[in-house]
């Protein structure tokens, strides 16, 4: 314990090797790494979180890149966090997108952690959202987020970020396949790189009669970026739409509705979390489980009735809380 609040002192006395140290306890799910987590927390809230998601193979790491080094030149501070595919052999990080932000590393306003996604469905790491809070904690200006790769239902990133930027790029054929299976209401802002290929232009079309047929936003309608990531072309333009979605999300309490639902959620999670914890606990010493699992292979019970027995306790305090709220 005191080794950690030491650790927390010296993150927050700008320590990048303390820093470090604590990701590393939330990535392990060390015991301590909740007790740095409630101590950061009352310094969190304050950085703007961007995420940028697409396809692999769109050039998410470079635009990352470039962005960075757009909003260092407006004087801001960066975290990077990049959720890289987990390796088959290590269970870490493959690291490819460290290697192609080499340039930044060494830029002391900027902090690049690459994170795996050990097996977690919706482009994220387990970890990402504590490790937003010890780079907010830090002091980050803006916190990045660029995800292993986008699918169909690969969306959480969404409920992570204040700004969600999508990246496509013309030549794959179903990009706009994808976009309508549910991602085309996860972009705040749509970005169209490599857009020095052939069908640049048409992808753009393609996406802007898809906005006109989406449900309208209140306030905010998704900007088309063409770049060329690799050049830097649209970067400027793409870091400024950025800072305007902030901008609009601040003027009509937007910011605080995002911020108010993912702690909503981030609640209910950690609360499902901790009951599986020790469900998981409860079954693991209960040696009559086992005849149960046999029973029902044998289909003499069945799994629904056991897990409604052994959430019973649950059930019962809901009607009781219900009674005590005065509700029906």
């Amino acid at each position: 314990m005191a080794n950690t609040e030491e650790l927390v002192r010296e993150a927050l006395s700008g320590s990048v090797r303390a820093m470090a140290k604590l990701i590393t306890l939330v990535e392990n799910e060390m015991p301590e790494a909740m007790e740095a987590l409630r101590r950061l927390y009352p310094q969190t809230g304050k950085a703007y979180i961007v995420g940028i998601t697409g396809p692999p193979g769109s050039g998410k790491s470079t635009l990352t890149d470039k962005i960075t080094k757009e909003l260092r030149k407006k004087g801001y501070t960066v975290g990077i966090i990049a959720v890289d595919p987990t390796s088959p052999f290590t269970g870490g990080a493959l690291l490819g997108d460290r290697l192609r932000m080499q340039d930044i590393t060494s830029d002391e306003g900027v902090f690049v952690r690459s994170m795996a996604t050990r097996g977690t469905l919706g482009g994220l790491s387990k970890a990402t959202a504590d490790t937003i809070k010890i780079l907010d904690a830090f002091g980050k200006d803006f916190i990045l987020i660029e995800t292993v790769g986008v699918g169909q239902d690969e969306v959480d990133i969404v409920k992570t970020a204040d700004s969600t930027l999508l990246i496509s790029v013309p030549g794959l054929g179903d990009d706009i396949q994808a976009l309508k299976a549910g991602i085309m209401e996860i972009a705040d802002i749509f970005v169209v790189n490599k857009a020095d290929r052939e069908g640049a232009d048409r992808l753009v079309t393609e996406l802007s009669l898809m906005l006109d047929l989406s449900p309208s936003r209140s306030g905010w309608r998704p900007p088309i970026i063409k770049t060329v990531a690799t050049m830097g072309d649209g970067i400027q333009e793409l870091a400024e739409k950025i800072l305007a979605h902030r901008k609009s999300l601040e003027e009509d309490n937007g910011l605080l509705k995002k911020r108010n639902n993912r702690a909503r959620e981030e609640i209910l999670n950690l609360i499902e979390q901790e009951i599986s914890k020790y469900v998981h606990k409860m079954l693991k010493y209960d040696v009559a489980f086992d005849e149960v699992i046999e029973q029902v292979v044998a289909r003499k019970k069945d799994p629904y009735s056991y897990a409604q027995t052994v959430t019973e306790p649950f059930a019962r305090y809901y009607q009781i809380y219900k009674v005590d709220k005065g509700k029906n």
